[in-house]
Parts: C-alpha cells; structure tokens; sequence
C-alpha cells in the first residue's frame, strides 16, 4: 500500500466503498428475513455472518488508508510524496529571506552609523 500510486490509492478506495454497498446489502437481507412471519434463522445467521466478515475488512482496509494519510499529512518522509522536502525547502527560503532582510537592516544602520561620524569629522576639518 505504501508503494502503490495515487490511481491504484483511489481504485482501492472505490472497492471499499463497494464493499461498504455489499455489507449494507448484507445487513438488510438479514432483517429482510427476520421480519417474515417464519424467518429462517440459517439465512439470518449467513447474511449476518457475511455482514461481519465484510465489515472486518472494510475497517482493515480504511485503517490501512488512514495510517498512509496519517503518514502523509505529518511530513514524515515516505515513497511517491515530496511532502515534507518541500515544507522543508519552503522553510529554509523563508528564513534565507528573513537573514538576508535583517542582513540588509544591519547594513543600513552601519551606514547611517558611519555617515554620522564622517560628517562632524568632516566638519571639524572644514572651518
């Protein structure tokens, strides 16, 4: 499940809903049959057996698919998703962006810093 793409991710999911239809089929031929007047407990008892085994697999295979997007939605890195490299990247051109703009900060105050020294020295020499 882990290897598998996008498409084979979605064909999956559709199966299960497929198998969602066939237990809720299940369950209501089961009390399709409880509700006759001479309800035949062997029928019951197949489709209710049906109902659970169908049941089972449909939380087996959506748990499945809740841990991969679990796994994907926390940034922890896995195969076909590039995720978390790219919240990663995002992150460092952020802070590249936030250093080079406090750099730039830095500068300019140096500058102003240095131009108001020059300028009484400048003065001092220039009566």
């Amino acid at each position: 499940m882990a290897n598998a793409m996008p498409i084979e991710r979605l064909q999956a999911l559709d199966n299960v809903e497929k198998e969602i239809a066939s237990c809720i089929q299940s369950a209501g031929q089961a009390l399709m049959e409880l509700s006759k007047d001479k309800a035949s407990m062997k029928q019951v008892e197949s489709h209710t057996s049906q109902f659970l085994k169908t049941l089972n697999h449909v939380e087996g295979e959506l748990s499945k698919h809740i841990n991969y997007l679990t796994q994907v939605s926390t940034g922890q890195p896995h195969e076909g998703s590039a995720y978390g490299s790219l919240k990663m990247y995002k992150t460092a051109r952020h802070r590249l962006e936030h250093t080079r703009t406090r750099l730039q900060d830095l500068e300019n105050l140096k500058n102003r810093a240095l131009a108001s020294t020059v300028r009484p020295t400048s003065a001092q020499n220039n009566p």
